[in-house]
């Protein structure tokens, strides 16, 4: 009995009872992890707060607490917890129960004048796409760069700027792809018609399947096409006339078709589908860089400076489009050639071909733009009315404020400052709708059709689908963050720690600052990454004695160069969807881009930015931080 160890010689049925419980243990255990993976974000959003409570409860000032506000709201904005709007609301709840601020100072925080300038943008934007002037503009500026693949895609890019100036970039990528989508296919389809041609030169028969000019195409990102080139595909069998070239050149084709995996003929064709997906969103956010109204990054700096240094005066629409316009320009351009070299190669012979004939496949390229084109008609009453409203708008920002000649803003000199761009948004905005577009018709009794009232160029329906609520919340509680920061003290406190890095080279400050926001934006949305920096970056170039618009301008245009992922910005998940990518060819692609981008800025911030801002000297509109203790 002494060597004997006990629990060897269990009867079964304690076994399978003592089994029984560890797998009962293993499902409950299965089910409370079950449950905390459906409920984590709920989790998440009631532990953030608490595991950073003691910040407040520890260092009782009104520093810490806006501090903690902060830190709460950005790990929402970055994660998306909540909805990016949802939290924009919170410093409405956490900054009266701190008293920081009252509710009524908060609340007033969120509609600005930069709430106005963007509902005068939506009107426009909202008529633009209605009556199609948009893809009018697109298709006109693409035949007019020609037919050839490398400039074909620089047309895309051009026009995709152009009209991404005006209209939000994910409107604008939205607008351009289906059109792009189907000028590719067409290109394809061109090049199986001409491999058909030579196939049938060796077997005899002619195959009339293929009709280029009869290729009708959809405007989906699906396989449409697929069937016809699997078809094409599985026809093209060698036969006994084959030259041994033939052989080799038909089994070369068939093994890139292979490694495709049917979708595409060559490899070539994919090549040439990726490179006109990343062209399209890329053109769209550097388009977007030009004006202040062309993305949402843009309008929340120019609010934001302009209410914290009043005195300035100095951003506006046209003082914003001379510093930004040649950033775009050159990024552009270097981003064309960029992705020219990494997914075709560049062939300057065949690009800068003078006086020869279009091939088959430039030809059904230019008949495929040609029939969307002609498709539009001539241009409408409407078209022409929103034109015309596009151009007055335009003139009128431009012309209010030049800054190298007094503009129209002169002749209200009694009340300097009261007109801003949004003054102009919204006259020309409220015309939209007023204009008559059409005539309302009824059927009276008598089987006459008569006119009862017409309709304008837009309708209050139609202008709330286009107006971007989300944003409008969301820019509001940025405002409302930057508010709190300053009645804190938290930016002076800010501030303070960051003078340190005066000891730092100028252009390396703004290097890190740039590369710092380059890689936040990947990950969080646009606004919300310009909203949470902007309260920290302003301090700290009051705090190292630098003109603040030479750190913000790099800052905010670096916002913008989210290249990298699909989720970095609606554009980029917009052209993923079509399939003609995969997530590693928009990081390499992407990487050079930003990159270039950051390179860019750099130099026109030490250039051509630096006499139209004096930016080598401290403004006198600048506060002075001066050395103090805080409590």
């Amino acid at each position: 009995m002494v060597g004997k160890q006990p629990g060897l010689n269990l009867p079964a049925s304690c076994l399978q009872t003592l089994h029984m419980r560890n797998w009962s243990s293993l499902l409950t255990a299965m089910r409370l992890l079950n449950t905390i993976l459906v409920y984590r974000r709920l989790i998440f959003i009631i532990l953030t707060p608490l595991l950073l409570l003691p910040l407040p409860l520890i260092i009782q000032t009104k520093e810490a607490e806006c501090a903690y506000t902060l830190f709460v709201i950005a790990i929402f904005w970055i994660t998306e917890a909540l909805p990016l709007p949802i939290t924009a609301l919170l410093p409405g709840l956490m900054f009266p129960l701190f008293g920081i601020m009252p509710s009524k100072d908060v609340a007033s925080a969120y509609f600005k004048d930069f709430h106005l300038l963007l509902i005068g943008v939506i009107c426009l934007a909202t008529s633009i796409e209605k009556w199609n002037l948009h893809k009018r503009i697109a298709l006109r500026m693409v035949m007019m760069v020609g037919v050839n693949p490398a400039w074909l895609t620089l047309g895309f890019m051009i026009s995709t700027a152009f009209l991404s100036m005006w209209l939000s970039n994910t409107s604008t990528a939205a607008m351009v792809m289906p059109i792009v989508e189907a000028v590719a296919q067409q290109i394809i389809s061109a090049e199986a018609e001409i491999e058909a041609t030579q196939m049938t030169n060796f077997s005899g028969p002619t195959n009339h399947g293929l009709e280029i000019d009869g290729i009708k195409f959809q405007y989906s990102h699906k396989d449409d096409s697929c069937s016809e080139k699997n078809d094409l595909k599985e026809k093209d069998t060698p036969v006994s006339g084959y030259s041994n070239d033939a052989r080799k050149m038909s089994g070369k084709m068939e093994s890139e078709k292979n490694s495709e995996g049917g979708r595409y003929r060559t490899r070539r064709d994919h090549m040439m589908c990726k490179l006109m997906c990343l062209s399209i969103t890329y053109s769209s956010t550097i388009g977007g860089l030009t004006t202040i109204t062309g993305t949402s990054t843009n309008l929340i700096f120019a609010e934001h400076f302009n209410l914290r240094y009043p005195e300035c005066q100095c951003i506006n629409f046209g003082s914003w489009f001379l510093l930004s316009f040649p950033v775009a320009i050159v990024l552009l351009i270097l981003t064309w050639i960029w992705l020219q070299w990494f997914f075709l190669g560049f062939n300057l012979k065949e690009m800068f071909k003078c006086g020869k004939t279009k091939t088959v496949k430039e030809q059904a390229c230019a008949n495929v733009i040609k029939e969307e084109y002609h498709k539009l008609g001539p241009m409408r009453f409407q078209e022409i009315v929103t034109l015309i409203l596009f151009i007055i708008m335009a003139l009128l920002w431009f012309s209010r404020d030049p800054g190298f000649v007094p503009g129209w803003s002169s002749l209200f000199s009694q009340y300097s400052g009261f007109a801003t761009d949004s003054t102009v948004a919204l006259s020309i905005g409220i015309l939209f709708f007023l204009i008559p577009a059409k005539k309302l018709t009824k059927t009276a009794p008598n089987g006459e059709i008569i006119a009862f009232d017409y309709s304008p160029l837009i309708t209050w329906k139609e202008f709330q689908s286009f107006m971007p609520w989300d944003i409008t919340i969301l820019v509001g509680g940025g405002f409302a963050l930057a508010d709190g920061c300053e009645q804190s003290g938290l930016s002076l406190w800010i501030g303070q720690q960051l003078k340190p890095l005066g000891s730092l080279p100028t252009w390396l400050i703004i290097l890190i600052s740039s590369l710092l926001v380059t890689s936040l934006t990947e990950v969080v949305s646009n606004p919300a990454t310009i909203t949470l920096l902007l309260p920290i970056l302003a301090p700290l170039a009051e705090a190292i004695h630098v003109n603040p618009l030479y750190i913000l301008i790099p800052s905010t245009l670096s916002t913008s160069f989210a290249f990298l992922l699909p989720i970095s910005n609606p554009p980029n998940a917009i052209i993923f969807s079509y399939g003609h990518l995969k997530v590693i060819d928009m990081v390499k692609a992407g990487l050079g881009v930003n990159i270039v981008g950051v390179a860019v800025v750099m130099l026109g911030i030490f250039t051509w930015m630096v006499p139209m801002f004096d930016l080598h000297t401290y403004p006198s509109w600048a506060p002075e931080i001066t050395n103090h203790t805080l409590p």
